[in-house]
């Protein structure tokens, strides 16, 4: 990890210089070992006179979407995008009420929806995100996006995002890098939103892909229920992020074990490298999860990290501030 493990006197000088200029670039992120970690790092990489300096070309950042960039609690927010669509979809298909697993859908019981196993969600996916043109899955998603509220906060889903990552994901664009998607979640889905509310574009994000093909009769793309392999998850992503980027990030940030190998691969070249893990630790102004969550399970990570010099972020401890405040509307 370099002289990154710690602040250097360099990165002092840039926070100093920052606030005698007004101009904190981390505003919602609580002085600690964190920020100052990040400040540390993008000082050395960004340095043409030091040792870690590294070219902007090279300055790739990946990011995980689900409980890095915005929340997943109770429930991934795609599930709940699943979910409405084939509820929306079911008139058009009787036969679902006594098939599972859309019987756990359509059957309101919460229970039942919070037995499905992996098999069960992607046979649901296929179902509500394939059979169509790209053209119309967006609109369809568009749709969703706008009128779609969290269970718990009433918010758009799209505001269920993190202030602190939000600045931290301009910081580093204002300093060099390039910043990147690399979820488990529907490449699709993301694309809509990314850029809008992340300022990543969407040729920026790494997903869970289904296979397409052209319509001959008017040249639109059909999506087919066919999942691209490997998942964009644990071992497959460093697989994807070398297909779509083809060069290895000196940065990456996640938050369970589905993101340990995209982690292991980002650490694993030489010169300046950061890891980061946010930690879900705040039951009050967020959820408080880790080892007992089939959502975004975190074991592994918070068990190796001291070793591997990875940074965990503490919502509790790190985060002034979670959510931006509401958009007017």
């Amino acid at each position: 990890m370099g002289n990154a493990t710690r602040t250097s006197g360099l990165a002092l000088a840039a926070i100093l210089l920052a606030a005698v200029a007004g101009a904190d670039p981390l505003p919602s992120w609580n002085d600690g070992p964190a920020r100052d970690r990040i400040f540390s790092f993008v000082a050395a990489v960004t340095d043409p006179y030091g040792k870690g300096y590294v070219a902007p070309a090279e300055r790739i950042a990946v990011f995980d979407n689900d409980g890095t960039l915005w929340a997943e609690k109770p429930f991934y927010f795609q599930a709940a995008f699943i979910v409405d669509r084939i509820r929306a979809m079911a008139g058009d298909h009787p036969e679902w009420k006594e098939k599972a697993p859309f019987r756990a859908v359509l059957s309101d019981d919460p229970k039942a929806l919070g037995g499905l196993d992996l098999h069960g969600l992607l046979e649901l996916a296929m179902a509500s995100h394939t059979g169509m043109s790209d053209a119309e899955f967006e609109r369809t998603a568009d749709a969703w996006l706008t009128s779609a509220r969290h269970p718990t906060t009433g918010r758009p889903y799209t505001e269920m995002v993190y202030q602190p990552m939000l600045e931290l994901l301009e910081f580093l664009r204002a300093n060099g890098f390039q910043t990147w998607i690399c979820s488990g979640g529907g490449i699709d889905l993301i694309r809509r939103f990314s850029e809008d509310v992340y300022g990543i574009p969407p040729e920026q994000v790494i997903g869970t892909g289904v296979a397409k093909e052209l319509r001959k009769e008017d040249g639109a793309l059909l999506r087919l229920p066919e999942l691209l392999q490997p998942i964009n998850d644990g071992p497959g992503k460093p697989v994807w992020i070398g297909r779509h980027i083809g060069r290895r990030p000196i940065l990456a940030f996640g938050n369970s074990d589905g993101d340990f190998e995209m982690l292991a691969d980002a650490t694993s070249g030489p010169g300046e490298r950061l890891a980061l893990i946010l930690h879900h630790d705040d039951a009050e102004r967020e959820w408080a999860y880790d080892a007992d969550s089939p959502v975004g399970r975190l074991v592994r990570g918070l068990k190796e990290a001291p070793a591997r010099g990875w940074q965990v972020v503490s919502i509790k401890r790190d985060f002034a501030r979670v959510y931006p405040r509401p958009r007017s509307r």
